[in-house]
This record gives C-alpha cells, structure tokens and sequence, in this order.
C-alpha cells in the first residue's frame, strides 16, 4: 500500500513540475501579440480560446473581419454586429485591446481601392467596430492607419497599422497568363497614398521603439502569385524598404493577411543590419485547403493551409522574438526565431 501511495505522489509531483515548467515557458516572453485575418461570424471559430490560452498583451486584426463586400451600411453594421456578438470573440475583446486595419472584404468591396465610392462611410463603421471614441483624431481622417505604442518596464513596441484599401490606386490586370494580377509599370500607382507615406516615414524615423510592428493587409514580400500584393506595385515594395533602412527604427517587422494561407517571408535589405520578415497569417475560419503550392521566393519553411493564427513573442533583454502558427487546441504548426 505505501508503495502504490508514494508511487501515485511521484506521478502527481512530475505532473505538478510538467506543468510549471510548461507555464514558465509561455511565460518567458515579455510581450505577446496574436493577430489573424479572414473571418467569417457565420463560421465556426475554434481558435479564440487557444488566443486567450496565449495570454497575448494585444490582438491585431489584419484584415477582412467580416465578409461584406456591400455599399449598404445597415448590411455593413449588422454584420460588425454579429462578429461582436460571437462568445469566443467577445471574451477576447473584454479581456485585452484589440487594434488593427481593414481588408477589401470589409473595406466594400473585392479587391477594392481608391475608387470604392463608400469608403467614407464604410471607415465610420470600421471604426465603431473598433470602439473608437467618438471625439478621436481618427475619426477625422481620411483612412484607418493608426499607431499603438507599448510600454513595459522592459521595453517598448511600437504598432503601425497601415490602410491598404483607402488611397490605393489601380491594379493592372494580367491577360496574358492566369494570374490575376501583373506588376504596374515601374513607378506607376501607390498602395498608401503621398499623406500616409508621410505619416509612416514620420513613425518609423521618430521611433524609440525596441520593436517596430508593420501592419499590412495584403503580403509585402511574396510577389510572384499574381493576387492582390504590394509586389503589384513593386516601387513601393522599394520604397518601404528604403523608408525602414533610412529610419534606423530598431526590430522592423512585417504582418499581414488576406491570403486563406500562413508562411513565413524573409529578406535581406540594403543598409539594414537585420533581416526583413513579412508574417502571413490568414485565415481563422477558412483557409485554403486545397493550396497545392505557389512560388514566393522569400519563403522560409512550409506554408500552412489549415485554420490558424499568428503569435509573436518578445523578449527584450534578449532582443528577439519568436513568431508562431497556432491551430485548434494550440497547436504550433510552423515557427520562427529571430534575433535583432
């Protein structure tokens, strides 16, 4: 009987260790950010409970919350409705802040740009969404990009959330082969238009910021799928670039959406003593099942093509961040380590 009794102590002592030893890792990061992109309320969502299980510091929204596609504003206000009404979500919305940008499918329409003739209206109620006081600067602005700042007694994190729907111009569309897209001509359109461009190199060249969050609706770096990308507009991708370069902002990285895939993308850039990582995490309700690949040059690792979100811990003292694919009951399905 004692040996059966100091048996079952053991096990229950190495479980009790397994266990602290499991939360001390998680706890480890002096920072957690979790953000994801494609969002349907009308889906099951399995995902917000493994979001809070991370205890992130902030969710980031990358885009199409809601699939709208509609100049009708009741439609557009019900559907933002029933994404808050969704339990899992409205958990995570009272428990932590939640920021972020818009896509093209709750923006108004498919791929839509400068040209979308309610996108006044359309920003009003993205901002409701959001819980955006009524009396805020950005209540006065043309566009959603917006900055979060950070503050820890370890370090800093700056968030600078883009808008990539609101001033940009024309795609070119490619009817020479099935892509959808090809690149304009050299020089020809902007995704941010003169006034946000301003406003981003201001962010990044003021910047004290131990780390630096980019927010982009659609991919930075992955140019060659011939879908909505920054890569359609290829003068930009070498503006950004040198904008971050020149600004000597600390720990530059990219996040985005809108692509129903998740994958890693990663670059070196002239005068930037780190590399350039462009995180995709897309989508929470649906995702590509059926992607049987497409190149992206910039690629590191595998792409996940499963129901997932996007994880980013920080730890300061040591200056990296871990970046993480989480899926149902979180489960890791790709990672990344990089130091600054």
């Amino acid at each position: 009987m004692k040996t059966i009794l100091l048996v079952f102590i053991l096990v229950l002592t190495t479980a009790c260790s397994s266990t602290r030893e499991i939360t001390n890792a998680q706890n480890q990061a002096d920072f957690t950010l979790a953000f994801g992109s494609c969002n349907k309320a009308s889906l099951p969502n399995l995902l917000w409970d493994d979001v809070l299980n991370t205890k992130p510091d902030v969710w980031v929204w990358g885009g199409d919350i809601i699939y709208a596609d509609t100049e009708d504003m009741g439609k557009l206000k019900a559907m933002y409705a029933a994404q808050d009404a969704v339990p899992g979500y409205k958990s995570l919305r009272t428990t932590i802040p939640v920021i972020g940008t818009w896509d093209d499918h709750d923006y108004g329409v498919n791929d839509g740009g400068v040209e979308f003739k309610a996108k006044k209206e359309s920003q009003v109620e993205f901002l409701d969404f959001m819980k955006v006081p009524a009396n805020s600067p950005r209540r006065m602005q043309e566009g959603v990009y917006n900055v979060h700042d950070y503050n820890t007694p370890r370090g800093s994190i700056k968030v600078i959330v883009l808008d990539t729907r609101y001033f940009r111009t024309a795609l070119t569309p490619d009817t020479e082969t099935k892509k959808r897209n090809k690149p304009n001509k050299y020089g020809e359109g902007t995704v941010l238009g003169s006034t946000q461009w301003k406003w981003l190199t201001s962010q990044l060249k003021n910047s004290n910021a131990d780390f630096n969050i980019i927010v982009s609706s659609i991919q930075v770096l992955s140019n060659e799928h011939g879908f909505e990308c920054w890569g359609n507009f290829s003068h930009e991708v070498d503006k950004l670039k040198t904008t971050i370069a020149d600004s000597n902002a600390k720990g530059v990285l990219i996040l985005s959406g809108d692509r129903h895939i998740s994958e890693f993308s990663r670059t070196e850039v002239e005068n930037l003593n780190y590399p350039l990582i462009d995180f995709t995490s897309s989508g929470l309700t649906h995702a590509y099942n059926r992607f049987q690949g497409e190149p992206n040059p910039f690629r590191e690792g595998k792409v996940v093509s499963t129901e997932s979100f996007g994880l980013l811990q920080f730890n300061f003292e040591k200056n990296n961040v871990t970046l993480k694919m989480v899926g149902d009951n979180g489960k890791v399905l790709g990672s990344l380590h990089q130091s600054y």
